[in-house]
């Protein structure tokens, strides 16, 4: 049997392993050219215990792209995640809040939730931008947080983060193996549920859905909550690994997270999009600062490689927006 489609027929196999590899997100390919590069090039990368330590560095960033990802398939978007991050840091480690480590982790997730609730009200019941409704969150939580560390510095983070972003169980990180379970019950919950099906609806085609009754305003309200408690728990981790509160913390969790959210094959307006690519594109991210790092490049290659990636996120944007014109 020959692998070439005919003229009315089902394609071959060939055609189909081709249509399956275009089809592929493009984090997929950068990840597989910088594993190459590292196995030519910079091999100690590659040893066990590294690529360990990479997947904890992007686990922050893994998990506030799950939250991105829904709101962008829901044609909205979150910029809010780093004062989210900032003002969860400074709950948990300026100690202005005199409270137990398990209140202020349930005080920052309810944080989380109002934050979300009042996104979701500014965009859909003032029919505000969402870019400049979370733009302008951030900037005013960014502000609070600025006042605030003049009579109180942040320090260090709670014992109970601390165990959780450095330690292991057995060689697994424990933040890696949080990121796993956000990820696999968020993806069944939104292959599986009425809310994936509504979020597939919007974001195909949104006057459609409208007009068939799916209850928009409830989409956008369940999206952006999620979406700033995954902020929550990215800070969480991220206050766990590092150690200790700053004001730069998560400054650039909001850019990383849309650029790895549209590397990883969600767009707006498609309505597609799962959340492994987007995954693969945070743990590419974190690899490729890794190799500038081992090259010597340090800080100013990672701002270039940001300004990079973002810029090939938006070329990215801009093709699968030309497909489906055509």
């Amino acid at each position: 049997m020959s692998g070439i489609a005919m003229d009315g027929a089902r394609p071959g196999w060939a055609q189909r392993v081709a249509d399956t590899l275009l089809s592929l997100p493009i984090a997929y390919y950068g990840t597989g050219a910088l594993l190459l590069f590292a196995a030519v090039a910079r091999p100690t990368l590659l040893r066990p215990f590294l690529l360990l330590l990479i997947l904890r560095q992007a686990a922050p960033l893994g998990v506030a792209v799950i939250g991105q990802s829904l709101c962008i398939r829901l044609l909205s978007l979150d910029l809010s995640f780093g004062g989210v991050a900032l003002v969860v840091s400074y709950i948990l480690t300026s100690g202005i809040f005199a409270f137990p480590e398990p209140v202020l982790i349930a005080l920052c997730l309810l944080f989380g939730f109002a934050i979300g609730a009042i996104n979701a009200f500014f965009i859909t019941r003032l029919r505000a931008s969402s870019v400049i409704v979370t733009l302008a969150m951030v900037l005013i939580l960014s502000g609070v947080v600025t006042a605030f560390s003049q009579l109180r510095a942040p320090g260090d983070s709670p014992a109970m983060l601390r165990y959780i972003g450095q330690t292991r169980l057995g060689i697994l990180p424990i933040t890696v193996i949080i990121w796993v379970a956000a990820l696999i019950p968020m993806a069944a919950f939104l292959r599986l549920s009425v809310f994936g099906r509504y979020v597939d609806a919007i974001g195909a085609n949104p006057r459609a859905a409208l007009t068939s009754g799916v209850p928009y305003v409830r989409a956008i309200y369940v999206a952006h909550i999620f979406s700033s408690l995954f902020a929550v728990l990215s800070a969480f981790l991220l206050v766990g690994f590092v150690g200790f509160g700053s004001l730069s913390i998560g400054a650039d969790l909001a850019l990383n997270s849309l650029a790895a959210v549209i590397l990883g094959g969600v767009g707006f307006g498609s309505g597609k999009g799962g959340v492994l690519g987007p995954a693969v594109a945070a743990f590419m991210l974190m690899f490729t600062f890794n190799v500038l790092t081992s090259i010597g490049l340090g800080e100013p290659g990672k701002q270039m490689a940001q300004g990079a990636v973002v810029a090939l996120a938006a070329i990215a944007y801009a093709a699968r927006g030309q497909e489906r014109i055509h």
